[in-house]
């Protein structure tokens, strides 16, 4: 019975094992992979497609609307009095209407609109036994006439709707480039330790065989025993910082799953021969890109038109109102008798409506403010403190952007140059490792001399490995500070 759990766990230890994948990944796959997994990327698309539709909500209103709302058959049962010389009477009402209508709207670019209406309705009066047809067709005109001079809602709702679909498209292509950065700076730390076992390995193979010498030399009494213990307590060392290099690496894979997405039982191992390209960076040129597209400058200007929008609102609250009516009106009526057919009913409303002389109107509602008491007045220079409030913000923005951009390309020329410089110190210790091995196995110098080249050694290949990573987040961080690819030369649309 006691063997039935273990089963279990080991079906379960296998099933993971089966489930889980090896994944070798470049910085480029890396990046899809977290694009696919991200939780924020794929709420910012939930926000750009909420943008998107508005904006074609908004656009839609200037298209032709049509409608139609019919009144099924209705059937009314009701007691209803009636008062005259005699005294007070009740009489049943029996009803059946049904009615239908047909609305066509077309919205004009002044915040006005013109109709056509028509519209059918039919009674048939059970204790009377009449039946009633009504026909009704109009068309008109409704044209807001202060929206010729004054705020117009229906273009600034469009304008609007486009602000925040441009908005949106901007904060997505921020949110992708900061999360091309945050993956590149988990990729390049995870890169960095994973090197830095390699560097860790080689260490301990290079004590090993150094060991090994020094207990051959120490037997035959070609070194002291305080160099031979010496170089004892050096592997030792090696060994345990390669132990803990693999310690770190496992729990930085840990870490770089979560973000790319991986599952924690996949096996990963990243692909990167520590080979870059030199990118001249353009001072100016990346000032510019920067002003030009990054959200935070286009989110002031956005902020400066709606606040204008604002001021022009708010005066037309103070303006004069007034709405421009017009109608154009056929109606026809028929009543006769409930046994007629419908049809008989309907030709007659339609025969009447002919004849029937129009019906036509045109008017203007005006209305004036009179007094506010300051009101409106205080609202308007509160909504113009506002506008000089963000064209403020917008000009510190402007300042920020410039000075930080201009020390990233500072910092990026100077990262390139010590990442050159270290490259040829790491050749130049590298061969100088060689050498003072080489003297140590033919007994020129004693373990301390070679323990300090070794030491130089692993500072270059860590010195060296340090510039690079900089360098490449430096160049991923210009990247997404100004949405320009100089590697690429070309604007992150």
């Amino acid at each position: 019975m006691k063997k039935i759990p273990f089963l279990i766990l080991m079906a379960f230890v296998f099933t993971l094992h089966v489930n889980a994948q090896t994944y070798e990944l470049d910085l480029a796959k890396s990046i899809a992979l977290a694009k696919e997994k991200s939780l924020s990327m794929q709420s910012l698309v939930q926000d750009f497609k909420i943008a998107d539709y508005n904006l074609k909500s908004a656009t839609s209103k200037f298209k032709t609307h049509i409608t139609m709302n019919f009144v099924t058959p209705q059937y009314t049962e009701t007691i209803r009095q009636y008062e005259d010389s005699t005294g007070i009477s009740f009489y049943p009402v029996k009803q059946l209407n049904y009615q239908g209508n047909l609305v066509i709207n077309q919205q004009l670019p002044t915040d006005g609109y013109v109709y056509a209406r028509t519209g059918l309705s039919n009674f048939d009066d059970f204790y009377t036994d009449l039946r009633s047809t009504f026909l009704n067709a109009r068309i008109g005109l409704v044209q807001p006439i202060d929206a010729l001079y004054g705020y117009n809602a229906t273009r600034s709702a469009l304008k609007k709707a486009k602000l925040n679909y441009e908005r949106s498209s901007k904060q997505l292509k921020r949110e992708e480039l900061n999360l091309n950065y945050n993956v590149s700076s988990a990729f390049y730390n995870l890169l960095s330790l994973q090197k830095g076992l390699e560097i860790a390995a080689l260490d301990h193979e290079r004590q090993k065989e150094a060991y090994e010498m020094s207990k051959s030399k120490y037997a035959n009494g070609l070194i002291r025993e305080v160099d031979a213990l010496q170089m004892e307590v050096d592997l030792a060392e090696a060994k345990n910082n390669y132990d803990l290099a693999k310690v770190n690496l496992l729990s930085s894979q840990n870490r770089f799953k979560e973000i790319v997405g991986l599952e924690l039982s996949d096996s990963i191992s990243l692909l990167n021969e520590l080979k870059y390209e030199v990118v001249i960076v353009d001072t100016e040129k990346a000032v510019q890109m920067a002003l030009a597209n990054r959200l935070e400058v286009r989110e002031n200007e956005i902020r400066i038109e709606l606040e204008k929008m604002g001021v022009k609102q708010q005066r037309a609250e103070g303006m004069i109102k007034a709405d421009l009516t017009a109608y154009y009106e056929k109606n026809g009526i028929n009543t006769q008798d409930i046994n007629q057919s419908f049809k008989s009913s309907l030709n007659n409303s339609y025969n009447d409506m002919m004849k029937r002389p129009q019906n036509f109107g045109i008017g203007i509602n005006v209305t004036v403010p009179i007094l506010d008491w300051g009101e409106n007045k205080a609202l308007v220079r509160a909504a113009k403190a506002r506008l000089k409030q963000a064209e403020i913000a917008r000009e510190i923005e402007h300042r920020s952007i410039e000075r930080e951009v201009r020390n990233l390309v500072a910092d990026l020329n100077s990262s390139l140059k010590r990442l050159q410089l270290l490259e040829k110190n790491l050749i130049v210790a590298e061969k100088s490792f060689e050498i003072t091995r080489q003297r140590f196995s033919d007994g020129d110098i004693d373990s301390q001399a070679l323990a300090l080249e070794r030491n130089r050694l692993n500072t270059a290949y860590n010195n060296h490995l340090s510039a690079y990573i900089n360098y490449q987040l430096l160049l991923s961080d210009i990247t997404r500070k100004t949405f320009f690819d100089f590697q690429k030369n070309q604007e992150i649309k």
